[in-house]
């Protein structure tokens, strides 16, 4: 087995997972508070499709490459579980949907948004 695993990159030592400091967005309410807050700080909506596999890889991918330095509020929404706000999102900041999709807002409008591997090539730094 030890064999194996040198062939195939196994570890004795379990990886530390990066955590980010999602905030779950579940509630047509927060868009509100989102829009009030991005006033001041910058505010990062990821929306994600729990049961698409390109979405599953581009968070992924996000999260490893997320600054966890970056002054900014970042919220999480599972658009299968709460499609009204999926929708309302896209209604209120004036972005078509997709998904997965990621949107920056400021001043209380989306100021960039991408979606799919155009995610992971923001500079999100510019807009904080």
């Amino acid at each position: 087995m030890g064999l194996l695993k040198k062939i195939f990159g196994g570890s004795a030592e379990p990886k530390e997972e990066k955590v980010l400091p999602w905030q779950q967005l579940n509630s047509l309410e927060q868009l509100n508070e989102i829009e009030k807050r991005s006033a001041t700080k910058t505010q990062f909506i990821f929306k994600h499709s729990t049961r698409c596999g390109i979405s599953r890889m581009v968070i992924n991918q996000f999260v490893s490459m997320y600054k966890l330095d970056l002054n900014a509020d970042l919220y999480y929404l599972d658009l299968l579980s709460y499609r009204d706000v999926s929708n309302e999102v896209g209604y209120k900041f004036q972005v078509m949907h997709q998904s997965p999709q990621l949107l920056v807002i400021k001043n209380g409008v989306a100021v960039a948004h991408a979606s799919h591997g155009a995610i992971n090539d923001m500079d999100l730094d510019r807009f904080i």
